[in-house]
């Protein structure tokens, strides 16, 4: 193909690019008013909300794992820095997309520099937005911020089913988006497509070059713009050493278990029983296995020794909801969209929890408050 005509397609394409990124381009004196803080900033002030649990190995490395955040209601907008000199402004659904980027690269002991690459995929992909797209049906029935069109891409980081990052709702749930783009050892597609955990020295790359590496974008030049705003973004949630260390969960084994209540059942009694067993268990991403499971595989092997059968995922569609929890039902945390949740649980009465809770410190007995969000779910009755 000509030079010329190449030359014309990409201008298209930077128009149109260009086009869809004006929805959250802003001058400053227009920025919202909105009172209180962004959610960015509101997350370190509440030590609920804003705590980490770091290993020794983790801590000794300078890394840290953080919980998986929504926002408060009513956070305010919050404007950064834009490429060539243009303010951005960030709403509330942007934060939490950005959120679950900090999060989950927390999560995963990612480097700044590597949660940063993250934050400049999304920002440019998608405009930090979850992106459904009409050539894949199903995602226009998911919680999405507008359509793209750039073949079968869908979500922030605009990941395609068909290249095998994931099916179209995994790519409609911004911490997939996240997981796959850094995958790694624990990461949804092992290696293949290879997140940027997968890129051998992508440490020592530049950071547009390590993105492309990651997006093989036909632009990849566009990545580099954004590394601006992407520093102010996690700058302004603390980086990785703003955040208060989460209160200690006491012996992480079976040592010291809370007594099982007398009154209950027999099969509420053996969930918990079963709970503790796993309790000291590694969190492994999609793993199901004992003591190799992430926090549904936990929550799904438990039910089954009580010879209760939960779905793989989602496993609170199997109960009712119930604001009168008892030990054994569901816990489910951070919600991520419409009635659905990042995190599941086994509730151990008390405000206490049993979950296989992130990478850094596996499966362990822990307060319900250490997550946000908390909604109860029953599959018991009076069992």
């Amino acid at each position: 193909m000509p030079a010329a005509a190449l030359a014309t397609i990409a201008k298209a394409r930077l128009i149109q690019r260009a086009l869809a990124a004006l929805v959250v381009l802003v001058p400053v004196g227009m920025a919202a008013a909105a009172g209180g803080a962004s959610l960015l900033t509101a997350r370190l002030a509440d030590p609920n909300t804003a705590c980490f649990a770091a290993s020794r190995d983790t801590a000794a490395a300078g890394k840290v794992s953080r919980q998986a955040v929504p926002p408060a209601n009513g956070t305010a907008d919050l404007t950064l820095p834009g490429p060539d000199g243009i303010p951005l402004t960030l709403d509330e659904r942007q934060q939490r997309i950005a959120v679950s980027y900090i999060s989950v690269g927390s999560n995963l002991g990612v480097p700044a520099r590597g949660i940063e690459i993250s934050l400049m995929v999304a920002l440019q992909e998608s405009g930090l937005r979850m992106l459904a797209n009409p050539t894949v049906p199903e995602s226009l029935s998911m919680p999405n911020d507008g359509l793209g069109s750039d073949h079968d891409s869908l979500g922030s980081a605009q990941q395609r089913p068909s290249a095998g990052w994931g099916s179209a709702r995994q790519l409609m749930t911004p911490a997939y988006n996240a997981e796959a783009f850094f995958g790694g050892p624990q990461g949804p597609n092992h290696g293949s497509p290879r997140g940027l955990l997968d890129i051998p020295g992508w440490e020592s790359m530049t950071l547009g070059a390590a993105a492309q590496a990651v997006q093989a974008s036909a632009f990849p030049e566009l990545y580099k713009r954004w590394a601006p705003t992407a520093a102010a973004l996690l700058n302004a949630a603390g980086g990785t050493a703003g955040l208060q260390a989460c209160p200690a969960p006491g012996p992480p084994d079976n040592s010291s278990p809370p007594a099982i209540p007398a009154h209950l059942g027999a099969t509420r009694t053996a969930i918990l029983r079963y709970a503790r067993e796993g309790v000291g268990g590694s969190y492994i991403w999609g793993g199901t296995q004992f003591k190799a499971w992430d926090c549904s595989g936990y929550v799904q092997w438990i039910y089954a020794q009580a010879g209760i059968r939960l779905p793989r995922t989602e496993q609170w569609q199997a109960g009712r909801p119930t604001s009168t929890p008892q030990p054994g039902d569901l816990v489910v945390q951070n919600p991520d969209g419409p009635n659905h949740w990042a995190h599941i649980g086994i509730y151990a009465g008390n405000g206490m929890m049993y979950s296989a809770l992130n990478p850094s410190v596996g499966t362990l007995l822990h307060p319900v408050s250490w997550n946000t969000g908390t909604r109860y779910f029953t599959v018991l009755g009076k069992k």
